[in-house]
Formats: structure tokens, C-alpha cells, sequence
């Protein structure tokens, strides 16, 4: 398994940021450019994770809804659930796939960053990646991405914060039976926009900052990605109004 994994992940991502290494001349760039690349690979799954999570969004109100509405009854609950996302062609699940895809890909690259850059490691460059010998963890003339960061870790967490709260719905109060319930939800979920982006920066604390820059670029990007399509939605929803109203 562990063969397989260097095989599909570890060995690859090695030789291509070697690569953009070797022809950029600088660690930091080719991170940058690691990353633009591995999220273009993943822009199909992600593109759909992000659809998936803004329609769960939009549905939420009714969701609070149906869970007041059955509290009690678990069977009664999950069939309502299941009619709800078909009518409205949503899968729940498939907003989870991404994430999951990703972290082989985290993974690899975090030991890349461990050990990777050690000459038993650059032995295992592809015979057309030409092997650098030492490579200059110093990215832009002064940041050494070898040692922990903390204004990356803080950066990473600001960038989670906002990646977070373009998810969060402003819903409508429920006044059923059952809201007291759905009201602790909604504190608890406002509670992970915050708490979230303070783990994020914990974690980034204790990681070399080259990974730790990969992390913060990869969920800018995702930000970035966000707000791209929620703006082509929401233009989209204009549209149809218009429409609707000639």
C-alpha cells in the first residue's frame, strides 16, 4: 500500500514541484504553481462540491423545517430528507467527495515538505527531471519555508474564516415546535466559523511553512473559486426572475 501511494501521489508531486523548482528558480513560486495545478486537476470535483454545498445551503430552511416538523421520529425524518434533496436534485454526500480526493494529495505533499528534499528522496526524480543536489528552502530572498510561519498559519485561518462564512445562510426563525433545538444548531455551526480558522492556525503552527503556505493557497483559491460561483449563480437566479416577470 505504502509502495502504491509513493507510486500514485508521493513520487509524482516530488518531481513536478522539483520541476517548476528547477525552471523558476525559486520554492515559493513553484508551490504556487504546485498548487494551481493540482487544484485545475481537481476543478471538475470541486467546481460540483461547491454547487452541492450552496444548494444544501439554500435548502436549509427547510431542513430546520422538516427537523421540527418530525422531531421523534428518525424514519419519518430521513424519508422527508431523501424526497426533499431528489425533488430539488441534491445529493448531500457529494460535497464530502472532494475533501476526501484531496488528502492523499495533502498528505503527499506533507511529506514531501518532511523528507522529500533529502538526496536519498531526489533519487526517486523521474530520469527527465534533472536533479538539483540541494534545493534552497529560502523562497523570495527571505522566507524560509523549511521553518514554521506564523504569519502563514494566521493567513491560512484568515483565508478558512472566509471561505467559511460565504457558506453560511442567513435563515429564517422557525417558530415550531422543536426551534430551540434548531436555534443551539445554528449557534454550534456559528461556533465552527470561528473555531475552525483557530485550528486552522494551530495546525499551521506545527507544520513547515512551505506546507503550510501550500494550505493557505489552496483554500484561497478555494475562496476565490466560492465566490466566483455564487456570483454566477446568484446572476443566474436574477436572470430567471426577469424572465419570469416579461
Amino acid at each position: 500500500m505504502n509502495n502504491l501511494f509513493q507510486a500514485i501521489f508521493y513520487q509524482p508531486i516530488l518531481n513536478l514541484l522539483v520541476f517548476l523548482y528547477n525552471n523558476l528558480g525559486d520554492l515559493g513560486l513553484a508551490i504556487i504553481f504546485l498548487t494551481l495545478i493540482i487544484k485545475l486537476i481537481l476543478l471538475p470535483l470541486s467546481k460540483k462540491s461547491i454547487k452541492s454545498q450552496k444548494a444544501l445551503q439554500e435548502l436549509q430552511p427547510k431542513i430546520d423545517e422538516l427537523k421540527a416538523k418530525f422531531k421523534g421520529d428518525k424514519q419519518a425524518m430521513s424519508l422527508s430528507l431523501m424526497a426533499l434533496y431528489k425533488q430539488n436534485k441534491v445529493n448531500p454526500f457529494s460535497s464530502c467527495l472532494p475533501l476526501l480526493i484531496q488528502l492523499p494529495f495533502f498528505i503527499a505533499i506533507f511529506k514531501v515538505f518532511r523528507d522529500g528534499f533529502a538526496q536519498n528522496h531526489l533519487d526517486l526524480l523521474y530520469p527527465f527531471v534533472n536533479n538539483p543536489e540541494l534545493i534552497n528552502t529560502v523562497s523570495f530572498g527571505f522566507f524560509d519555508l523549511s521553518q514554521r510561519s506564523v504569519i502563514l498559519a494566521i493567513l491560512a485561518g484568515i483565508a478558512q474564516f472566509w471561505q467559511g462564512k460565504m457558506m453560511v445562510a442567513k435563515k429564517p426563525e422557525i417558530k415550531t415546535e422543536g426551534s430551540k433545538d434548531e436555534n443551539m444548531l445554528s449557534i454550534m455551526n456559528k461556533q465552527m466559523l470561528y473555531i475552525m480558522p483557530g485550528v486552522t492556525v494551530l495546525i499551521g503552527l506545527s507544520f513547515p511553512a512551505g506546507l503550510t503556505f501550500y494550505w493557505f493557497l489552496t483554500t484561497l483559491f478555494t475562496a476565490l473559486q466560492q465566490k466566483i460561483v455564487f456570483r454566477g449563480s446568484k446572476k443566474k437566479e436574477e436572470e430567471n426572475i426577469v424572465k419570469v416577470i416579461e
